[in-house]
């Protein structure tokens, strides 16, 4: 239970590279990946989770070695909230920026494909602000992948 296969050190660093590499592939995939979950996003975490288990722990499965990779999972999203939160440069690198979707009455097709905002989501949000689009100031794709409409 406590015998582990591998050396301590190369549980952290399959959990680091692992980390590092999922972080790199969220942000690749866009906003509303991170903030609209539909059953198939909920798919998609489900299996990653289950593709990348045998690269973080190469095939030990004692309990020693499972600690020490949550732990190091741990302390790597610690890490990343900190430097956040002290860096805006680091804020934009890893949570991103707002996106202008749209501006006085108009969306913008092009920034909203880019993003692959479907267009049902852009008018969701303008239902749920209670705004019609004639009202609509501006329109933006946060962060976290959730539209924000500010009304005239």
């Amino acid at each position: 239970m406590f015998d582990m296969d591998l050396p301590w050190w190369e549980f952290i660093a399959r959990g680091a590279i692992v980390y590092c590499f999922l972080l790199v592939m969220v942000r690749i995939t866009g906003k509303r990946t991170i903030g609209q979950f539909t059953p198939f996003d909920l798919l998609i975490v489900m299996l990653l989770s289950e593709a990348v288990s045998n690269s973080m722990n190469g095939g030990d499965e004692s309990l020693s070695g499972g600690l020490i990779i949550a732990s190091t999972l741990i302390a790597l999203n610690v890490a990343i909230a900190v430097a956040t939160s002290r860096s805006r440069t680091i804020a934009d690198l890893v949570d991103g920026r707002p996106v202008l979707l749209g501006r006085d009455g108009k969306i913008y097709d092009e920034v909203v494909k880019k993003c692959r905002v479907a267009e049902g989501d852009v008018e969701q949000a303008l239902r749920e602000a209670d705004c019609p689009l004639h009202k609509m100031k501006c329109a933006f794709l946060e962060p976290d992948g959730k539209i924000t409409i500010l009304q005239n």
